[in-house]
């Protein structure tokens, strides 16, 4: 019995576990739910972030990019300010050494201008004067042509009224009837050509005194003549003062270089330039210069240095530095012909020479190839003469 209400005590129990199950699980499916919707809208917020974080990351990545660049940019902007800075200074000390030797420049001309200034002045004086009576003898000639065609108007009327005296003296030897008429008409002829007369007289007189006016214009044409050939000779005096001290200065030069170099047989000085042959500097078709070359060239500069500091300021001196070659052609890449060779070694010499202080300013490179050769026979010896660097102190 007591086995039995057991049995009936369970089974009583049992439906409320179950609804209570029910419900337990209705309440864990809604929670459920509302956690899966939660999840989804959480999930959906967060995939939005990612792809709001995502676009940032990629414009940060482009910004950096965009930053290098520019970086870059900055930094090449930079390089080149440094280097136009760098060119600046560079060209402010071109424009400074320029100044200084256009100040030297203007310094050396200030007193050829004084006098080229005073003898202008003179000129224009003297050409205005010229002009003056030019224009004077212009107006005088016109003035003299429009009197003679008048006195040629004049002689024809005057030979007219004279033929017409002729004929009136002829018709009152025929016609005595109209002499009272005729006589009064000769008495008006004559009077006319007194009046006649009388201008041409004034036009004698007035003849005369243009031709006094021509002469006194013709004499100080002669005046203004002399004093620019006057003018012109002091010029010319001046000019060959200048030359006669270059020349004095080049002798002096010649002469302490024969002194130094002595008699060698490949240094020679004819007239007024002094001839290196190219063996003494070159190398057979080159144009760099040997040690022994150097060392000639070496002295050469020292002399002229020396001889430099004592010429005056005023004079306008330049050593010309010739390259000249024989007749046997070139044809290398670096000389294409004779030409590129006689003046590669010109300019190798002009360039040593400033390297031991001879002033740039003062000199001069040309090659003449083989155009003007000492020795025009086909030979080996005409050849050697003919290949040589030639130096020659002149002036500008």
């Amino acid at each position: 019995m007591a086995l039995a209400r057991r049995d009936r005590g369970n089974q009583d129990i049992w439906p409320g576990f179950v609804d209570a199950l029910a419900t337990l699980l209705m309440v864990i499916i809604f929670l459920l739910m509302i956690f899966v919707v939660s999840q989804l809208y959480l999930n959906e917020a967060l995939v939005g972030r990612d792809r709001a974080l995502d676009r940032l990351n990629d414009r940060i990545t482009e910004l950096s990019n965009t930053l290098a660049l520019e970086r870059e940019a900055n930094d090449d902007l930079r390089s080149t300010i440094e280097r136009l800075s760098a060119d600046l200074r560079a060209s402010v000390a071109s424009r400074d050494a320029m100044q200084a030797r256009l100040s030297g420049l203007e310094g050396e001309n200030a007193a050829l201008r004084a006098d080229v200034a005073g003898a202008q002045g003179e000129i224009d004086k003297v050409a205005a004067d010229l002009e003056d009576a030019y224009k004077v003898i212009e107006a005088s000639q016109e003035k003299i042509g429009l009197q003679l065609r008048e006195i040629a108007a004049l002689e024809d009327r005057v030979e007219a009224l004279r033929a017409l005296e002729e004929e009136l003296k002829q018709d009152l030897a025929q016609k005595d009837l109209t002499l009272d008429e005729e006589r009064e008409k000769l008495i008006e002829s004559q009077a006319e050509v007194a009046l006649l007369n009388r201008r041409l007289r004034e036009l004698n007189r007035q003849i005369a005194s243009l031709n006094q006016a021509l002469e006194a214009s013709e004499a100080r044409d002669a005046a203004a003549q002399a004093q620019i050939a006057d003018l012109g000779r002091r010029l010319n005096v001046a000019l060959a003062s200048k030359v006669q001290e270059l020349a004095r200065y080049r002798s002096e030069f010649f002469g302490r270089l024969r002194e130094i170099l002595g008699d060698r047989q490949n240094i020679q000085i004819v007239g007024d330039r002094f001839v290196f042959q190219s063996e003494v500097l070159f190398d057979q078709g080159s144009a760099d210069l040997g040690v022994a070359g150097k060392f000639q060239l070496l002295q050469f500069a020292r002399t002229l240095n020396e001889i430099a500091g004592e010429i005056p300021g005023e004079i306008n001196w330049i050593l010309r530095v010739d390259g000249h070659t024989d007749r046997v052609p070139i044809a290398t890449a670096r000389f294409p012909s004779n030409w590129e060779l006689s003046t590669a070694r010109a300019i190798s010499v002009v360039k040593f020479l400033i390297e031991q202080g001879v002033p740039a300013d003062r000199l001069a490179a040309t090659g003449f190839a083989d155009q003007q050769p000492l020795d025009a026979r086909n030979v080996p010896e005409a050849y050697q003469r003919n290949r040589r660097i030639e130096m020659k102190l002149d002036q500008l």
